[in-house]
């Protein structure tokens, strides 16, 4: 009785939204654009910086510490 009510149901759904009227047609504006014949080269400054990369090597650094937490569900249950 479920299936049947259920297939009733999804007929139904798919016979309403194939009776949708959907003849309006929407209209799009199109932009014409000209093809660019001149590029225009800006001078590119390249600044010759250093940056470091910090790397930790100890193993109570902040980053390690805060990479490898712990839970109280992490920890061997004793039997």
């Amino acid at each position: 009785m479920k299936t049947l009510v259920t297939l009733i149901f999804v007929l139904f759904i798919g016979i309403a939204a194939q009776a949708q009227d959907t003849t309006s047609e929407v209209k799009v504006e199109t932009i014409e654009m000209g093809i660019v014949t001149e590029t225009v080269e800006e001078g590119i400054s390249f600044e010759n910086t250093t940056e470091v990369a910090r790397l930790y090597k100890r193993s109570n650094s902040k980053v390690k510490k805060a990479l490898s937490f712990t839970t109280k569900r992490n920890r061997a249950k004793l039997a």
